[in-house]
């Protein structure tokens, strides 16, 4: 079964116009033949009324009457058209030389009759003592009949795929907007909802674009929406975290208790781990509702530095734990490029170091690697996921769109060009 709009719409214009001419062609050939029969009835009818009074003349003027006389040939060849002329007794008096009295049954009034080969004309003249009949083959009207068929059909073979052709040119041609507006579906991720252009879509698919344009607008409404709650929700949390851990600062200060000062230490590291929290849904918030990519190619080693500094910090609180880190930047002559968002990048790299940072055998790195050409290759981002909170399992984990970068290189992800490569693992 045909799934494609542009071969159905082909295949039945072409079939109804195949049945168009079929019938057309049938009903040309009915009426040609029509006329085709009046025509040579036609000649019929004056052929007799022409040879008869020239027969009377002639079996009148004999002495010998009642024989049968036939006409001499002058030249050879095959008559279409013959004839015999009787008496009222049926006895023959003349025929033409190809007349063969078979053919002609027995005299049933003037006018026009046939048999199964061929067409009969009979008239009488003398009150009816002489009489003449003349007759053609069927098969003469016949071929000619056919042969007025086959001009009819026959173009049909040259025709019909050059219409064909013409058909698949002008559908394709007609919908052109529908695969474009296909096309431009079909390269969207899942991040891009921005709204169809569909100003050249014919008005029969547009009704479908204008509810998928709105499908659209709800979801980056939910979706925003989603966002703002989250980095609203995290701002919100700032202030009453910043204060309770001030005044648990305070009740450590003032307080002289060694088990009390304990658990005002205790509390205010965890009120600090949920500040720490907060500022990184903040920041995966703004990084979900930034821009996908820019316009152009930007240099990422500034943002390597500030995490790579990031970085160090973090793995001082943990070096027992995290074990050996290393950072090496691209030098001046290998840039690693990006096209998305610098601060997007940042904040999900810092969501998933602090994610992985308690594990012994994690490591965070960025390194250079040149191919022996001298070139690298291009760091294309991987940063648009979002990364479980919470301890790399030993398996791979999902959470929400994405992995933890533990098991796999996520945050970029070279591709080969002749650019640095660049990995955070």
């Amino acid at each position: 079964m045909l799934r494609s709009l542009q071969s159905r719409l082909g295949v039945s214009l072409g079939i109804l116009l195949l049945v168009l001419w079929a019938a057309a062609a049938t009903m040309t050939a009915l009426r040609v033949r029509s006329e085709i029969n009046q025509v040579f009835d036609s000649a019929l009818q004056e052929t007799a009324q022409r040879i008869l009074p020239l027969a009377v003349a002639d079996i009148l003027e004999r002495d010998d009457a009642g024989v049968t006389r036939r006409l001499a040939e002058f030249n050879t060849h095959d008559e279409l058209i013959t004839y015999l002329v009787r008496d009222a007794q049926g006895r023959i008096l003349l025929r033409s030389h190809d007349a063969d009295p078979a053919h002609f049954p027995a005299w049933n009034g003037n006018g026009f009759r046939q048999t199964g080969t061929h067409r009969l004309y009979n008239e009488s003249t003398l009150q009816g003592s002489l009489r003449i009949t003349v007759a053609e083959p069927l098969r003469h009207r016949q071929a000619m009949a056919q042969d007025v068929q086959i001009s009819l059909g026959l173009p049909i073979l040259i025709f019909i795929p050059v219409a064909l052709l013409a058909i698949a040119l002008a559908v394709r041609s007609s919908l052109a907007p529908l695969r474009q507006f296909r096309n431009k579906l079909a390269k969207r991720d899942e991040h891009d909802l921005s709204l169809l252009p569909i100003e050249d879509l014919p008005a029969e698919i547009a009704p479908v674009a204008d509810t998928l344009n709105d499908l659209l607008g709800r979801l980056e409404a939910a979706f925003t929406a989603e966002r703002n709650f989250a980095a609203n929700a995290a701002h919100e949390l700032r202030t009453p975290l910043a204060g309770a851990i001030a005044q648990v600062q305070r009740l450590h200060a003032e307080t002289g208790e060694t088990d009390t000062r304990q658990r005002a230490q205790d509390i205010e590291r965890t009120l600090k781990r949920l500040t720490a929290l907060s500022e990184r849904l903040f920041q995966l918030a703004r990084a979900e509702g930034g821009q996908l990519c820019r316009s152009q190619h930007a240099d990422l080693r500034p943002v390597a530095r500030l995490l790579t500094a990031d970085l160090s910090r973090i793995l001082k609180t943990h070096a027992a734990a995290a074990g050996a880190a290393a950072a090496v930047l691209p030098g001046p002559g290998h840039i690693c490029h990006s096209v998305s968002q610098s601060g997007r990048k940042r904040a999900a790299t810092r969501h998933c170091r602090h994610a992985c940072a308690g594990q012994a055998d994690t490591r965070w790195y960025l390194e250079r690697a040149q191919s022996e050409s001298g070139g690298g290759r291009r760091c294309t981002p991987a940063v648009d996921r979002t990364f479980p909170a919470g301890r790399c399992q030993q398996q791979r984990q999902r959470a929400g769109s994405g992995h933890c970068a533990r098991h796999q290189p996520a945050h970029w992800q070279p591709t080969a060009t002749q650019l640095s490569d660049c990995r955070a693992r």
